[in-house]
């Protein structure tokens, strides 16, 4: 999406790759929620704040979560390249620092 110019939809998919990625460190806890607020707000809680991933990741999660929120239901929202490439990043960072736990955690 990104390197063809649809930056709404690059950020889109940044966020779901950031989001599942998350959702497998819940899995290890057989811990599941219904709304993505409730994943993030858990995963915040028990993973970010007591500092087993950094708080920039978190930080990076809220700017992605409320920019994937305006792509997808703000009419009038611009996706620039320079947002969908953080985003990407940011998406990168999560993917990453989330298979580093995760093969720590076998």
């Amino acid at each position: 999406m990104l390197e063809k110019g649809l930056f709404k939809d690059s950020i889109n998919r940044s966020y779901y790759a950031a989001f599942y990625s998350i959702k497998a460190v819940l899995a290890i806890g057989t811990i599941d929620f219904k709304r993505h607020k409730d994943v993030i707000a858990y995963f915040n809680k028990n993973y970010i704040a007591t500092e087993i991933f950094p708080r920039e990741l978190g930080r990076r999660l809220g700017t992605l979560k409320q920019l994937r929120e305006k792509s997808d239901y703000d009419d009038f929202y611009i996706a620039s390249k320079e947002k969908a490439e953080e985003q990407y990043q940011t998406a990168e960072m999560v993917h990453n620092y989330v298979k580093n736990y995760l093969l720590e955690k076998q």
